[in-house]
Formats: C-alpha cells, structure tokens, sequence
C-alpha cells in the first residue's frame, strides 16, 4: 500500500503535473483515492459501473456531458457526483485544474479502452 504525505497542497501538486487527463494519486482516505488533474479539450464517453466518481474543480471550468440528461457545468469551486454506471464525457474548453476522489478500483476510463486510459499504477507513479 502507497504511503502518502499526511497533509497535501492540491494545488502545488496540481501545478506540478505537465500532461493532460493524467490523473495522479496524491492522498488516500480508507478505500478512496484523491487525485489531481490537469484537463484540457475532451477525454472519452465512459462509465464506472460499480463505482461514483466525485469531480472538484480548484481552477478553471469543466463540463461533465451526459447522453441521457443535460449537462453539468461546474465552475472553479464546485464539486458534482457522477452516479456509478452513468455514461459520461469530461470537457475542459480551456485548462482546468481537478480533484478527483473515487473508490481506489476505479478504473479511469472505466471499460472503455482508449490511449488516453491510464492504469491505477501509472497514477500512483510521483
């Protein structure tokens, strides 16, 4: 099991990260990840079918689309919760900054294959 620092500056770690839609494990609370990210244009459609995926925006704005509802827009500040099993499309029109805090089976694009997928492994990598 990683061992994480005891007190984290998610904006620190978030400046430090040069790729986009890489997530990067900074902290664990029992059996969920906190991740931060660097987003920009569009990731890919995807669901978690077991797990909810908490998106908090520290800089910028993100745009969670939905094929069967409207679409989320989330402002630097605010967080929303993608239910398990939701299809759904992350959009960053300009460079956004995230937390992510999700369940640490969480795959990140779910089952949806894509060169943008990174394995739980390549996210824990400092």
């Amino acid at each position: 099991m990683p061992v994480f620092p005891s007190t984290v500056d998610l904006l620190a770690e978030a400046e430090k990260l040069t790729e986009y839609w890489s997530p990067r494990v900074v902290a664990q609370v029992n059996d969920q990840y906190i991740k931060v990210a660097k987003l920009l244009g569009n990731f890919v459609w995807h669901a978690h079918e077991h797990e909810d995926e908490l998106f908090y925006v520290l800089r910028g704005q993100l745009r969670i689309e939905y094929q069967d509802r409207p679409p989320v827009d989330l402002p630097a500040g605010a967080i929303h919760v993608v239910p398990r099993g939701v299809l759904h499309n992350p959009v960053a029109a300009a460079e956004c900054w995230m937390v992510l805090i999700e369940p640490v089976t969480t795959r990140h694009t779910g089952a949806t294959e894509s060169p943008l997928s990174k394995t739980i492994d390549q996210q824990l990598t400092r």
